[in-house]
């Protein structure tokens, strides 16, 4: 690990939930991955990824060995979890992850979609969602929220927080996939910082989020396509990923 650039989390706390999202900085991970990749599908070292993941975990004060990971495919479908999966042969197909389990960290890989952490600390309900533009046209998020409820979560109760992604000013798209994705969620409408066709996956999420009644609702200002200190697909084509972990307290 370089010394210069140890891990590094942008962490927030409500009422026993926690929420973190990493940057790029703090593992082991040669380029193009340097350092802290913790994506395992993208080409990088599985050693490289598996000694990161452990550093991140670590670093948040969590058991490596207890966080959930997912199969990540851009659709709607949630996973209830109530403890790790039992070899990575088993991890499913999702986009989201539910718990009721406390002291269980969920984690959701980003390079430029937007990770979603969810927490209602009262009904001990977490949830960790991926949000790209098709699984925001799919409605992953607010099949997140209806997991949470059935679990005994109020959207009312719920706290909300989006990381790093890729903004509406960079997200550029053809205009019918533009005029697709906001005939859906309206407020993903945008356009570049250079004037042509763009999506805005975050806002379009908060939108979505605030239609469910969540009211908490936080959203990172960074935008990884201009953040160096940020992985980005967009950008880089090959590279690594960040993460975003949510969990309660036990």
């Amino acid at each position: 690990m370089d010394p210069q650039h140890p891990v590094k989390t942008a962490v927030a706390s409500t009422g026993g939930a926690h929420f973190a999202f990493t940057d790029r900085w703090g593992g082991v991970s040669a380029a193009p991955y340097e350092q802290l990749n913790l994506g395992g599908a993208v080409g990088d070292d599985p050693a490289a990824v598996l000694a990161n993941r452990t550093l991140a975990a670590r670093g948040l004060g969590l058991d490596p060995e207890r966080v959930v990971w997912m199969n990540q495919v851009h659709g709607r479908d949630v996973a209830v979890v109530d403890a790790p999966w039992d070899g990575a042969s088993r991890i499913p197909a999702v986009d989201a992850v539910v718990t009721a389990r406390r002291g269980l960290a969920l984690a959701v890989l980003t390079a430029d979609c937007t990770p979603v952490l969810l927490a209602d600390p009262v009904a001990g309900v977490a949830a960790a969602a991926h949000a790209g533009r098709p699984g925001l046209v799919a409605g992953v998020v607010p099949a997140a929220v209806e997991a949470m409820a059935a679990l005994g979560a109020e959207p009312s109760r719920i706290v909300a927080h989006t990381g790093p992604a890729v903004c509406g000013r960079c997200y550029e798209v053809p205009e019918d996939m533009r005029a697709e994705v906001a005939g859906a969620v309206p407020a993903s409408w945008s356009t570049t910082g250079w004037g042509t066709p763009a999506v805005d996956v975050t806002a379009g999420v908060h939108a979505q989020l605030e239609a469910l009644g969540v009211g908490e609702r936080h959203r990172s200002p960074v935008c990884t396509r201009e953040s160096g200190d940020h992985y980005s697909y967009r950008r880089d084509r090959t590279t690594g990923r960040l993460a975003g972990y949510v969990w309660l307290d036990g």
